[in-house]
């Protein structure tokens, strides 16, 4: 076993450790379940990645972005130091031969996401490894999105049913008292144990700016504040506005939101990351987890959602230590907006009955019918129709899916996803008797573990060039097992969704937290 200060001298030729990193770290070594409460850019990865050096075996870590899992992985494998991340995306070979590695190979680090780690495979694959610390990165995600669209991030514990004496880190920018509580329940503990750290940061200077000429104050920054800087902005369209009107003024300017392509957003961070550009203009889709220690300014050109947001967003100027600015800048029509919004995002309780009732009959469902049933959903249309303000609407449509009453999905583009429903030993009498579906059952058990407990998202044209046979055929073989009831399967859908989790209640038998209400 190496020393903590023997590894960071080593891969990152650091002297010395920054304030509580080293408390953390012994804390871990010691073997206790850990929480660690740092500033954005006060070092949390060097956190697990410390102690997992020091001794043998591997670390697993638990990342909630794509994005995130691989510029870590990059700038451990630039260090020298081996580190994989499994995600959506790979061929199911590619993703076999890299747990092959974890178990037989010399790497040290392993990334995957919650869903990937629920899995029977990655769970089997974790059984035979070495492990020597699980590390949870931007653990307040198990509250923020666990309870909504990210279930598995609540059964993370499960883990400890395969690797009981192994400690848990969990790391984060931000946290409430409430979430601080959570994580820790939600990761069965042995003992409660949380560092925290001063969010006060002396190099990084806050400022906030009543202008009614934002833009102009915005360029006038930039030309004070040299450098690489953020600006983050409410909504996609903004982003390109504003980039471009940068540009005007010969600023080196981008943007960036989730509704890029994979590739283009890669590109346009790489080219930030690198100073090709000067000035990353996004939403708050931008920044979790990226390394980039040079951020001279973060401009808010939009309130946040929340205080919670606004530091961790701010917070990713001045990482090197080195001066730096984060400034918001609001007009008063930011202000009444931010206050209507807040009114809004906690409609009254007889408002959600309205709108849930309304669902019933936009879908003409009967009370006792519709459970599982998913429908085509556009919520303007649907306001239109009842003459509802969208926000409000929207609003109360998200307290309906948080209390389990409705599933709704966001994105604009839904994939392919299906639930193996018959149990293995059914699997097995139908493969015996029906050997032309053999292979494509094989492929979906092994590629799509966790499709015993979930729906699991399907790439279809994938699964065809792996099959050698066209798509449709595909789709017309998976139609043919939801017919012999083997498995469940939703085809993929390019408009939102609205999903009835439980079957159509009478009004009166409706029931919510009205915690979640202001009524």
């Amino acid at each position: 076993m190496h020393s903590p200060q023997q590894i960071l001298k080593k891969y990152w030729n650091f002297d010395s450790f920054r304030s509580m990193q080293l408390e953390i770290i012994n804390s871990v070594l010691e073997g206790k379940d850990t929480l660690a409460l740092l500033p954005t850019g006060g070092g949390k990865s060097i956190c697990f990645q410390v102690p997992a050096l020091c001794r043998e075996g591997i670390c697993i870590v638990v990342s909630p972005l794509i994005a995130l899992m691989k510029d870590q992985v990059y700038n451990l494998n630039k260090r020298g130091i081996p580190a994989v991340a499994i995600y959506s995306g790979m061929h199911y070979k590619e993703i076999d031969r890299t747990f092959d590695n974890c178990v037989y190979g010399k790497i040290k680090f392993l990334y995957l996401s919650p869903e990937r780690l629920m899995t029977d495979l990655a769970q089997e694959r974790i059984r035979r490894m070495n492990v020597n610390l699980i590390a949870i990165d931007e653990a307040h995600c198990i509250s923020q999105w666990g309870y909504d669209f990210r279930p598995p991030y609540l059964e993370i514990a499960k883990i400890k049913e395969i690797h009981p004496k192994v400690p848990f880190l969990a790391l984060t920018a931000t946290a409430t008292p409430a979430v601080v509580e959570d994580i820790q329940e939600r990761l069965e503990f042995s003992k409660k144990n949380v560092f925290q750290k001063s969010f006060l940061r002396d190099n990084l200077a806050y400022v906030v700016l009543q202008e009614e000429g934002k833009r102009e104050k915005m360029v006038d920054i930039l030309r004070k504040v040299k450098g690489s800087s953020v600006i983050y902005v409410r909504n996609r369209r903004q982003t390109k506005e504003i980039a471009q009107f940068l540009q005007k003024y010969d600023i080196r300017a981008d943007y960036y939101h989730a509704g890029l392509d994979n590739n283009i957003r890669s590109q346009k961070q790489d080219n930030w990351i690198k100073n090709k550009v000067r000035v990353m203009v996004s939403t708050n889709a931008f920044g979790m987890g990226i390394d980039k220690p040079d951020v001279r300014s973060v401009i808010h050109l939009s309130l946040p959602d929340s205080l919670e947001a606004y530091f961790q967003e701010a917070g990713r100027a001045g990482r090197d230590g080195e001066k730096a600015f984060a400034i918001l800048l609001y007009n008063v029509n930011d202000k009444v907006s931010l206050e209507q919004n807040f009114e809004q995002a906690f409609p009254e309780w007889s408002f959600i009955k309205r709108v849930y009732q309304a669902l019933g009959s936009y879908f003409q469902l009967a009370v006792g019918s519709g459970m599982g049933e998913s429908f085509d959903f556009e919520l303007i249309e649907f306001c239109k129709y009842f003459k509802f303000k969208p926000r409000e609407t929207y609003n109360a449509l998200k307290i309906l899916m948080q209390e389990g009453w409705i599933f709704m999905t966001e994105s604009v583009f839904m994939p392919s996803s299906l639930m193996v429903t018959a149990n293995k030993e059914e699997i097995y009498d139908y493969k015996l008797k029906n050997r032309a579906f053999d292979q494509l059952i094989t492929i979906i058990l092994r590629t799509y573990q966790g499709a015993f407990n979930n729906f699991v998202n399907i790439n279809e044209p994938q699964l065809a060039r792996f099959l050698k046979i066209a798509p449709r055929r595909l789709r017309k073989a998976l139609e043919i097992l939801v017919q012999d009831r083997i498995i469940e399967y939703r085809p993929f859908k390019e408009t939102p969704q609205i999903i009835f989790t439980q079957a159509k209640a009478a009004i009166n038998d409706l029931t919510i937290d009205q915690n979640a209400t202001n009524s």
